[in-house]
């Protein structure tokens, strides 16, 4: 049937006065066929899709037949076949879109070609999956959307690697792990949203670390450090101005929070990768507010974590710190270095919170913060934590803005702490630890 209605629609390029008629068509055949491999397989179905010249009714149309796979095709797939004709026509979706596309029209294309990636799937063949993503990337590079799901599937290809060989990378392996860091590394760059950029980047690290391949994490730690100094402090959201420091503060958390995991390279020094942070950090213009002294505090409870003996998890098959230094005094005592150069920093924040109501009460409640993160993280034992803890419980209370609810808390926890079997220190403290009613 079809074959006969290219043969009466072809002459005389009949077909463009009949658009109507023909998209009818290709919606009947798509709501009783279901089965791609079929539809495809029809030698006339893509020559009738031929016949569809005007761009904007031949992109009509593409998305009909996509959208049409996304719905139906409830299984993965790799028949060559239907990969490739639903790329071509994916294809012609994408060459749509400029300039001057509005950002909806651009978010629903780029739904529908990740709703037809998401159903391409060759099994244990993860070569044939990153060839796959290859090719979809030279092809759908205008739509930044799409990019960044290429670089999260390859990442998965990488992860889905290591649980095939439990950890255990062949020379083969490992160079298929090094090719899928390679694609992100390459790819991530390509895609203008800041903040889609730096998760990306802290993403792949981890799964470069995990696969135990440290300068490749390293490689995107250090570009996602290098791009945090180049973050806005507005960007456009759909039309609207967004303060970025929210978003900035909480990736910085997460990016810390990954550092745990993330051993010295030997030639580098010691915590070579969080000194490049805290440079970028200092160095950022920071809103008026305590961002920056909250950051500061993050930081020292990550060096509490790092200068355990032994961390409470890790990576199979990757060294972390506390194997590499094994408690190594020089190591500790640098540790300790940065630390203290930060609590001097957090305090000459809370100092200048001295004078006004408004900036009194942020210090009451920025002095319990600090002081409860030291009772849950530092080494209480050390008689200048224990001083340092009891000043900024005192100072918390000095103005009369405390939060007596709060401090209720924090005191019940520290009396919790005291009834550890090594918990002198915290029995002391609380001893030291007077609650002054709100008058």
């Amino acid at each position: 049937m079809l074959g006969d209605i290219i043969k009466h629609m072809t002459p005389d390029r009949a077909f463009e006065v009949h658009y109507p008629q023909l998209q009818s068509i290709i919606v009947k055949v798509l709501s009783h066929m279901h089965d791609f491999s079929i539809v495809f397989a029809m030698d006339k179905f893509l020559p009738f899709i031929d016949m569809f010249q005007k761009e904007s009714v031949r992109v009509e149309v593409c998305r009909s037949i996509v959208e049409a796979f996304v719905k139906n095709q409830l299984e993965p797939t790799n028949n060559p076949v239907v990969i490739n004709s639903i790329l071509s026509i994916c294809k012609v979706m994408h060459d749509s879109v400029n300039a001057l596309t509005v950002s909806d029209d651009r978010r629903q294309i780029s739904s529908l070609i990740v709703g037809f990636m998401r159903r391409i799937h060759f099994g244990q063949d993860f070569e044939q999956q990153l060839t796959f993503c290859v090719d979809a990337r030279s092809s759908f590079s205008n739509l930044e959307a799409v990019l960044a799901f290429l670089v999260q599937m390859v990442n998965r290809l990488a992860v889905d690697t290591r649980q095939v060989v439990k950890g255990n990378h062949t020379r083969k392996t490992a160079g298929f792990i090094r090719a899928c860091l390679a694609y992100s590394y390459i790819t991530v760059p390509s895609i203008s949203g800041v903040f889609s950029r730096l998760q990306l980047y802290l993403v792949s690290a981890q799964v470069a670390i995990i696969n135990q391949a440290l300068t490749q994490g390293d490689a995107f730690l250090k570009a996602a450090i290098s791009l945090v100094a180049e973050v806005p402090r507005v960007i456009d959201d759909d039309g609207k101005n967004r303060a970025t420091e929210p978003m900035l503060v909480n990736y910085v958390r997460h990016f810390l929070s990954s550092l745990l995991v993330v051993p010295d390279h030997p030639d580098h020094g010691v915590l070579y990768i969080l000194k490049g942070l805290m440079n970028v950090l200092q160095d950022y213009a920071w809103g008026s507010g305590d961002v920056k002294a909250k950051i500061y505090m993050d930081v020292i409870v990550l060096l509490c974590s790092l200068s355990q003996d032994a961390y409470l998890h890790g990576i199979e098959k990757v060294d972390l710190n506390d194997s590499l230094y094994g408690g190594d005094r020089k190591y500790v005592a640098e540790l300790a270095k940065v630390a203290d150069t930060l609590i001097s920093e957090v305090l000459e924040h809370l100092k200048g919170l001295a004078d006004g109501n408004d900036n009194q009460k942020r210090q009451s409640g920025l002095a319990l913060e600090f002081f409860s993160r030291l009772v849950c993280h530092a080494d209480m034992n050390h008689p200048r934590m224990v001083e340092l803890a009891q000043n900024l419980w005192n100072l918390s209370q000095k103005h009369g803005f405390a939060d007596t609810k709060q401090m209720v808390k924090v005191l019940a926890y520290v009396k919790s702490r005291a009834c550890e079997k090594s918990g002198d220190a915290f029995a002391d403290l609380a001893q030291k630890m007077p609650l002054q009613s709100r008058t």
